[in-house]
């Protein structure tokens, strides 16, 4: 099985500036690896709240962090209901709230799931088995124009019509393999690409599958809501929507006034509770990108919660 690397842990511990006895919020538990480095820099007497809707990535985590005991605890759930869980096991206001939006290497090995077209599997892409919608779905239920906007929207996939158009004249596709191929057929492989010519659309898939953007959406105000005076919100992306989303999230809750700029008078009340912890986003370092291939799109921002101003 192949060993799940956290991306960028030395910055994501830098940015959440982890302290001792802190209160900390793990969106994406995951396997367990950031969470476990979070837990153990804010030891003694720290404690982390972690959330996933994975089911099989929450088993790997309760293996990984059972010698925190009770400082830790996990819970199967989508991110943009953090609110919610927190408030129901009594878990604010918290220190830092982490959101690691990347797939898992777990994941990515387990061909069942359908993440990889590296690996033959059905076109399933469910974070959760709880969830209705899968790719095959997407794939053989979609109009051609429908799938084409789905991976030019989420995938950024400019050769979004010719690849929807292909499908539709292969469909039914029941295999990750299949898709692969399919696409590959439609656009052609450049000897010089460094990626496969499907990521775009598996990635688009996936997005699609797990309402993911839509997620972030909802999840970015929350996890501001949840964090306490100077508490910190790192954010770990993977492509351009992600980050894009966290960015306008960052800027917008760093200034005081969110009126049009011709606007002379300020009629919007709005003040700054967030200022960004760096300038830009983060990358990883070459010697990272070397040993994990997998962070080199890995993109860091980090904000910080103002103090409440008096009156």
């Amino acid at each position: 099985m192949i060993e799940h690397i956290p991306v960028m842990q030395r910055e994501v511990l830098a940015a959440l500036n982890v302290r001792p006895g802190g209160r900390y919020v793990d969106c994406t538990v995951g396997a367990g690896g950031h969470a476990f480095a979070v837990i153990e820099a804010a030891a003694p007497g720290g404690s982390l709240l972690g959330i996933d809707l994975d089911p099989q990535a929450l088993a790997a985590a309760r293996r990984k962090l059972e010698g925190f005991g009770a400082n830790v605890r996990l819970v199967e759930g989508n991110f943009a209901e953090m609110e919610r869980i927190c408030s129901e096991l009594d878990f604010a206001p918290v220190h830092g709230v982490l959101l690691d939006l990347g797939l898992s290497s777990l994941q990515l090995e387990e061909s069942e799931r359908g993440f990889s077209f590296q690996r033959e599997g059905p076109l399933d892409m469910r974070f959760s088995p709880q969830q209705e919608v899968t790719a095959a779905e997407i794939v053989n239920g979609h109009a051609e124009s429908a799938l084409a906007d789905v991976l030019w929207r989420y995938g950024d996939e400019s050769r979004s019509r010719r690849i929807a158009k292909r499908i539709v004249e292969r469909r039914p596709l029941h295999t990750t393999t299949e898709l692969a191929k399919v696409v590959e057929e439609a656009v052609g492989r450049r000897a010089r690409r460094l990626t496969h010519p499907a990521t775009r659309t598996f990635q688009a898939l996936r997005i699609a599958v797990n309402q993911e953007l839509l997620s972030l959406e909802t999840a970015l105000p929350q996890a501001y809501g949840l964090l306490g005076d100077l508490g910190r919100l790192a954010v770990l992306s993977y492509h351009s929507l992600e980050d894009r989303l966290v960015k306008t999230f960052i800027r917008q809750e760093s200034r005081d006034c969110l009126c049009p700029p011709r606007q002379p008078i300020c009629t919007c009340s709005h003040e700054a509770g967030l200022r960004p912890v760096s300038r830009g986003a983060v990358r990883p370092s070459p010697e990272e990108v070397a040993r994990n291939p997998r962070s080199r799109s890995a993109r860091l921002r980090a904000a910080e919660r103002l103090p409440a101003t008096a009156g």
